[in-house]
């Protein structure tokens, strides 16, 4: 790239080891990995509660709709409210934290440690 120097350019070597990207990973790790578990859970819970309760997850709930395809349903909704509660986390405060990261790299070499 003829014309740019290295002050013109975003230094991201060592930004890791800044405050400001180590509070967005662990604002991130906060939410991600308790959301993680939950859902596994959740997810497992299906095959496990077929196995170990099957005559409760054959309980017809409307008509021949038992508890069991509710139960799998319920998987779809319960994805798509984790993503909406991330989406809504990232939007108020993943992205400021991101892009403190961002401006911090964006001063030069003379700003990390």
């Amino acid at each position: 790239m003829a014309g740019v120097t290295s002050e013109d350019t975003a230094y991201w070597e060592g930004l890791e080891h800044t405050d400001e990207f180590r509070q967005l990973i662990r604002a991130r790790m906060r939410f991600v990995l308790p959301a993680t578990a939950f859902f596994l859970v959740y997810y497992f819970l299906l095959p496990l509660a077929n196995g170990l309760a099957p005559g409760f997850m054959r309980t017809d709930v409307i008509g021949h709709i038992n508890i069991a395809y509710l139960f799998a349903l319920s998987q779809f909704v319960v994805a798509w409210l984790l993503a909406w509660f991330y989406i809504r986390k990232a939007n108020n405060v993943f992205d400021r934290l991101a892009a403190a990261v961002r401006e911090r790299a964006g001063r030069g070499r003379r700003a990390a440690p």
